[in-house]
């Protein structure tokens, strides 16, 4: 399987050619041209002054061999001190703007990525890590930045080199054919290692998209962790995946790290070569000391840009590796596709499938041929054994996943043909777990309607039990309900969630209920919440409580993605079928009936 056999790739990973690659990111740089000049000619006014170094220096040799004036001295001495306030005042500039630059880019690419991310349907995060995917916008996408300021580096090196090259064939030709001699063999020695650095690169990014995926899962569950003391066992998981980074990015290590070595090596064949050749000829008079000297001092200013340009060759690898990750990530297709962004108007809430399939992969297949129409205002309660195709319904009607065959009708209208942005602001859905983010009550309610005023909260809240729920948290509408709610209840949390969705007020509304164990006393209060969502919407419920299936105009009994049962609570109870068999084994235990029961009973065998 090789050394990387576990190092998945994403499925939606793709490999640009290098041309592909930097026409997009020179898509990036487009709206930053003048800049881009800016620095141009920074880079420019460094390599000059870089190149004119060592010309001086050699001139003044030469004119050593005469008689060298104090002026003559002063005036080499001003110019070299010249040439470094230029330089310095150069770099500063071409540094300053290419930060910035760079720093807008990335902030730029990671918005696109960001967005490209929460645009996809629910498919996609149910399929990929979301600790991998945070990888790609983070990381990746630093390093991408770090690879174009290296290569700001390497271009005012490999125009200096030009400049110098240009000099030297015109101070002594022989020995710049010699010097120039050497740089297919450079070139040739880094391209050799151009695909294995690519490679090597990223699987380094990957084992480290794996180590921030097995953090983020880990972080997550750690209550879940420490309620089966498994500490250990999520620190294996996590030494397991950071060793193996560890590994992956040894052996990447080792891989980059033979370059500069290598091509170092040739480099200093080379030099030799040129110090013989050179001091011959300057011995027997073919050149000059200045000019010999010329090309000793710009050995190392040709060689080391050349060196560096092929040598970080790898890194340049790496910067490549990092936007083709990124860019992966924003060319994803998304999985729900709409022919058309008509307008939508306030909905009715009638709701029709017709021929239905459904499926999640193409093992699995969760409706067939399903019908189900909804009527305006209604509330549907959805019953059935785990895997019936409940929460599928539910997903599609929200336009969290796509159907393969038949349609699904809104008002009468192709649900693929309405704008999504505008049909979903008008569902209000309320998961299975209530997710509350960090903050107070009253940002979390606020969450669809940032505009509704703490009043308006007040009045709704006050409509359920009176308010109480609200009088038992310690700072009201104020309350900090913690990370994901974990200062809160389960209770208080699905009565934040619904009171998020009282004031949203929506056309059509989504409940998957938690299966959680609360209090009567909470159960009533979800409930007169729950009723005064019902008043005004089209609702379907995932039911698990009594209190809910009974207060639904009608209720659809599943049982593998096909409707085997519908009617009222009573009617169904009556015929003895699937649902009355649900009844006692999962709804029976909570009616009063039972309850009293049980109570009798026990008094009867104290």
């Amino acid at each position: 399987m090789g050394f990387f056999s576990n190092l998945d790739q994403e499925r939606y990973d793709r490999q640009y050619s290098d041309r592909e690659l930097f026409r997009r990111m020179l898509s990036y740089f487009r709206p930053y041209t003048a800049r881009l000049a800016a620095i141009v000619v920074a880079i420019a006014v460094v390599s000059l002054a870089g190149a004119a170094l060592p010309i001086l220096v050699a001139r003044s040799v030469d004119a050593m061999r005469s008689t060298l004036s104090a002026h003559t001295a002063a005036v080499l001495t001003g110019l070299v001190l010249l040439v470094g306030v230029v330089t310095w005042a150069a770099n500063w500039v071409r540094r300053r703007l290419t930060v910035r630059t760079v720093a807008d880019i990335v902030l730029q690419l990671r918005q696109d990525a960001f967005h490209a991310v929460v645009e996809h349907d629910l498919s996609f995060f149910d399929e990929f890590s979301s600790g991998r995917v945070v990888s790609r916008i983070t990381s990746d996408t630093r390093d991408f930045g770090q690879v174009v300021v290296l290569i700001t580096d390497l271009s005012s090196q490999v125009l200096q080199s030009l400049i110098l090259a240009v000099v030297l064939i015109r101070t002594e030709w022989h020995l710049a054919l010699l010097l120039f001699s050497f740089l297919p063999v450079l070139f040739f020695a880094a391209l050799g290692f151009r695909r294995w650095a690519r490679k090597v690169t990223r699987e380094g990014m990957r084992a480290m998209a794996n180590v921030n995926a097995a953090i983020k899962e880990t972080v997550s569950g750690i209550t879940v962790a420490k309620n089966f003391r498994q500490e250990a066992s999520i620190y294996a998981d996590f030494n397991e995946a950071n060793q193996q980074s560890y590994r992956v990015n040894v052996r990447r290590g080792l891989v980059l790290s033979l370059v500069f070595p290598t091509l170092n090596a040739l480099g200093g064949v080379g030099t030799a070569v040129l110090v013989y050749v050179g001091g011959m000829s300057a011995v027997h008079g073919m050149v000059t000391a200045g000019a010999w000297y010329l090309f000793l001092s710009s050995l190392d200013r040709f060689w080391f840009p050349v060196l560096n340009l092929s040598s970080f060759w790898a890194q340049v690898q790496s910067g490549l590796s990092a936007a083709e990750r990124v860019f992966a990530l924003i060319d994803v297709e998304a999985a729900v596709k709409q022919t058309a962004h008509q307008p939508v108007p306030r909905l009715k809430g009638d709701i029709r499938f017709e021929k239905v399939w459904f499926r999640y992969n193409e093992q699995v297949q969760v409706l067939t041929d399903f019908d189900l129409h909804i009527h305006p205002g209604e509330s549907v309660a959805l019953v059935g054994h785990t895997g019936a195709g409940k929460s599928s319904i539910a997903k599609l009607i929200a336009r969290f996943y796509e159907f393969q065959r038949g349609r699904l009708l809104i008002d009468g209208h192709d649900i693929r043909t309405f704008d999504l942005v505008q049909y979903r602001k008008q569902l209000g859905i309320v998961s299975q777990v209530p997710f509350l983010f960090s903050g107070t009550v009253l940002e979390n309610i606020r969450y669809a309607r940032p505009d509704v005023s703490e009043a308006e909260i007040l009045a709704l809240a006050k409509q359920i039990g009176g308010g109480e729920w609200l009088d038992a948290l310690p700072n009201g509408l104020h309350t900090e309900v913690g990370e994901r709610g974990a200062r809160l209840s389960m209770g208080q949390r699905q009565l934040v969630a619904l009171m998020r969705v009282l004031v949203q007020r929506p056309a059509i509304f989504i409940l998957d209920e938690a299966t959680a164990s609360i209090d009567p006393f909470t159960e009533a209060q979800i409930q007169e919440a729950l009723d005064l969502i019902l008043r005004d919407t089209t609702s379907i419920l995932i039911a698990h409580r009594l209190s809910t299936v009974r207060a639904a105009d009608r209720i659809i009994v599943l049982q593998q993605g096909k409707i085997i049962e519908e009617g009222n609570h009573e009617t169904l109870l009556a015929r003895g079928g699937h649902y009355a068999s649900l009844y006692n084994t999962y709804f029976r235990h909570q009616s009063l009936e039972y309850v009293e029961s049980a109570g009798a009973f026990a008094q009867s065998q104290a």
